[in-house]
């Protein structure tokens, strides 16, 4: 009668398979051992010391310390500016989803040449969201450029944002999944709402339980560094996973 209501996830099953199953993938095409071992990156000084002005110089500097993070050799990769969406072509991979057309982010799929990938000017004024397009990029040159996922896999794009948590950036791209901006001013005010990336917030809440869960951290001081949306999430789904005695998915052999 007076028995304590049993925690929900905040996602469906199906969707919660979805997760489980994108992280035993991406283990079995990069090891388990990148996950099991990753640095999770957080918005400190610690990992990201240099200063930012929104200079494409400072732009430089964060991508080569995520493109480090992540593994994966700066100098191979050539990084452009993207001005308006006008210059957007057939053969980039967006990474920007929501009302807007504009991409954050874009990746040039050519493995015959050398990477490229483009950032949105849009995406300066916010360092946030910015370490997410930036680590989502970077992502694509790790799925696809070795051909470790077909670029037309129905699941190519969520996949890429489960990466980022898979490989310690799901505070970023998190974070950034779901951007509300108020401005007040002498002559207006008003608010936008907008969605960066392809995956919820509840999503993502989960798919850090769950990465949490398989690195052994009961108590991740990182998850302070969450929004509150998704930390709500977060708390939700860690707690399911615990009530439900769930096992670990990953092993380090």
């Amino acid at each position: 009668m007076f028995g304590l209501t049993k925690p929900t996830l905040p996602i469906t099953t199906e969707k919660q398979e979805w997760v489980d199953n994108g992280f035993l993938r991406l283990a079995t095409l990069l090891g388990a051992h990148r996950l099991l071992h990753a640095t999770v990156t957080v918005p400190t000084p610690e990992h990201f010391p240099d200063p930012y002005d929104r200079s494409e110089a400072a732009l430089r500097l964060m991508f080569e310390r995520v493109a480090i993070a992540m593994q994966v050799n700066p100098a191979e990769i050539e990084l452009t500016l993207l001005a308006s969406a006008n210059e957007r072509t057939s053969g980039l991979v967006p990474f920007f989803s929501g009302k807007s057309s504009e991409a954050g982010g874009l990746y040039f799929h050519d493995p015959s040449s050398k990477a490229h990938i483009s950032i949105n000017e849009s995406q300066m004024k916010d360092p946030m969201s910015l370490v997410a397009v930036l680590a989502h990029e970077i992502g694509h040159i790790i799925l696809l450029r070795p051909g470790l996922v077909p670029r037309d896999d129905p699941d190519m794009e969520p996949l890429n944002d489960l990466l980022t948590v898979f490989l310690g950036f799901g505070i970023f791209t998190a974070n950034s999944a779901f951007r509300f901006e108020q401005h007040d001013s002498y002559q207006s005010q008003g608010w936008s709402a907008r969605r960066l990336g392809y995956l919820s917030e509840e999503l993502f809440g989960y798919a850090l339980a769950r990465f949490a869960l398989e690195r052994g951290e009961a108590k991740p001081v990182w998850k302070s560094f969450l929004c509150t949306n998704v930390a709500g999430y977060f708390k939700r789904s860690a707690a399911w996973l615990a009530a439900n005695s769930a096992p670990r998915l990953l092993s380090a052999g």
